[in-house]
Order: structure tokens, then sequence, then C-alpha cells
């Protein structure tokens, strides 16, 4: 569908991309970039607020429960009463622009930027990586930590003490990468902006194809579910690969993927040029010829960003102007004072 189409390209335009040392200075580069953005008032507004006010793009979930937030304007931590700004202190809200967050399996937080490379916060110091510690791009809006402990920047592999840049001359079918998935089986899933999804089995890497001949393209989501099958979201909307068959599931834009308890499969996405939306595919259906899908809420562009289920079974979700919750009842924006939307 044509408003698909648009809706990867407005990401493309977003940020074209792949997906240490102790320093607290800014690029000047992100500084004009994020000044471009947002307006003096709100600015002001960042420096003082404990709340995200900023274009949230992914929210997280601590072992210990709490929710972890990468907004534009600082990474934030919400431990069920208030949000802290963990970022504060390294850099200006008014000079930050955060992307993505992860908790590694040694309790180490990371923070990945679009334009200033990624932070370690090891709970009391901070350590900053950027190309001139072996990052491939001091873009990393993607993190990911892989079964052995590794942890991606987008082509750079982090081992934990030093980094490993993949391109075409390791065989990579392209050079701009982002891990997306570890399956079950032990095969990586790579997606990038503007590239095609391809697997790699540790041997063979292999770009994928629907019955038609086509590869995906520009995909920025993906999960296995309970059942082992793949779930992507790619140009022409979402999809569900079995390990043989290719089934297009909907049109519905899916830029965040997720499986909650229940079995039910929730996507944030474009549904028409002028609105996004979070759905929710029934359990029960999924596999049927057309699932039962329901439209939770739906809004403006960029409405509807990256999405989390909450140990406590709530939903949260970024937008372009800060982080939500919904209980199974409630929406609650965290901006209002009042709380309920």
């Amino acid at each position: 569908m044509k408003y698909v189409q648009v809706y990867a390209l407005f990401l493309v335009s977003v940020c074209y991309s792949s997906c240490g040392q102790n320093q607290t200075n800014v690029p000047q580069d992100k500084i004009k970039a994020t000044r471009a953005n947002y307006s003096e008032s709100q600015l002001k507004e960042a420096d003082t607020t404990k709340v995200p006010m900023s274009m949230v793009r992914n929210v997280k979930q601590a072992r210990n429960g709490d929710i972890l937030i990468a907004s534009y304007l600082g990474v934030f931590r919400y431990d069920g009463t208030s949000f802290t700004n963990l970022t504060s202190k390294i850099v200006s809200p008014r000079f930050s622009s955060f992307w993505d967050v992860l908790e590694d399996q040694k309790g180490n937080l990371w923070f990945g930027t679009r334009d200033s490379g990624v932070y370690r916060f090891d709970g009391k110091s901070f350590q900053h990586f950027t190309t001139k510690d072996g990052l491939s791009s001091n873009t990393a809006i993607h993190i990911y930590e892989d079964r052995a402990g590794n942890i991606w920047f987008g082509a750079s592999r982090y081992d934990g003490k030093s980094f490993r840049n993949f391109t075409t001359k390791d065989g990579f079918p392209s050079n701009s990468i982002c891990l997306l998935l570890e399956d079950k089986t032990g095969k990586l899933w790579f997606g990038a902006p503007l590239e095609n999804m391809f697997v790699y089995d540790g041997k063979t890497f292999t770009v994928l194809k629907n019955k038609d001949g086509k590869a995906f393209n520009n995909v920025w989501s993906i999960i296995e579910d309970r059942k082992g099958s793949i779930w992507f979201g790619d140009v022409n909307g979402l999809w569900r690969y079995d390990g043989s068959t290719f089934t297009h599931v909907s049109q519905r834009g899916a830029y965040a993927i997720i499986e909650d308890k229940k079995g039910n499969i929730w996507t944030t996405g474009e549904v028409n040029p002028k609105a996004w939306a979070l759905s929710r595919y029934d359990a029960k259906s999924l596999y049927d010829k057309t699932p039962t899908v329901t439209e939770i809420k739906s809004g403006g562009r960029m409405g509807f960003l990256g999405i989390l289920e909450a140990k406590d079974g709530s939903i949260w979700y970024g937008s372009g102007n800060g982080v939500h919750r919904f209980d199974g009842k409630i929406f609650t924006d965290f901006r209002n004072k009042e709380g309920q939307e």
C-alpha cells in the first residue's frame, strides 16, 4: 500500500544509518540536530522536568521491574512512583538524543544515541564509546545482546573488551546492518533502513524473499513467538514466517512488535497517511487466514513507537511526545498532571 511505503520513507528520512573513554562532552553536530527539533521553551522545560517530554523511541524493563525510557531529551527510569533522568549528569537534556536502552546480562545499562555513540552505566559511573574507541558509527539507534553476552550496535559487536565491525568484506550482504534477533535455533536476523532483511546461520548469509521473489525491505521490528514463528514488519506491513512459508498478516504498519503473556501480538505503526495506532492481534486467531485485530488506540503521526509489556501486564509505549501506559482499561499520559488521557 502507498501509505506504508510513505511510512517507510518517513522513517528513513528521520535517520538513515545502521542501527571507550569516560567523556561528558557532546559533539557540536548533535547540538544542532537536537535544537532543530524542539522550541526554546521545550528545551528549557526539559532541563527541569523529571518526566519524559519529548519523542520516546524505545521502552524497556530492567530486571528489578523499573521501566527504562529512551527519549530524545534523556534516558529515564520509572520506579513505579517517580521518574529519574539517568543521563542528566553526563549531558544536558537539551543536548541529548537517545534512541535505545538495554540492561545487559551483567546488569549494566547501555544507552544508544542518534549521533554521539553509546554510553554504558554500571550503576556508579558512565563510560562513553564512539568511533574513536572502535565503534563503527556514532549512530547507535538499536542495541541488542546475543546469548553469548555480546552487545551489538548496528554493525559493531562488543565482547566486553573491544569492538568487531562487520562489513561486506566479512560476507555480509550490506555494510548497513542491525542485529534484530537471535532466534531459538541460533540464527541471527539482520535488518536496516532501505536494506533487505537477511539471516546468518553461522555459515551462510541468506536474503529472504517472499513467494513473489521480492526481498523484505526496511525491516525495523522482529520477534519470535512461543511457537517459534518469526513476526516482522517491512514496507508492506506485518509478516509471519513459520520456517517454510511467509504469510502477509496485515497491511498495518509494524514499527514495533511484542508478544504478551497471553500470546497476543501487539504492534505500533502507521494505519493511514495521517494516523498511527496501537493494535492487538488475538492469540486464538493468530494463525487463521485473517487474524482478529483490535485497534486499541489511534493518533497522529509517530503517535505510537517502541512498545513493552511490563511485568504487571500493563502495556507501555513511546510516542512523539512522551511515554504512555495502558493497563487494560485506562491510558496514562505521564506529561498530564491528572495522568489520565
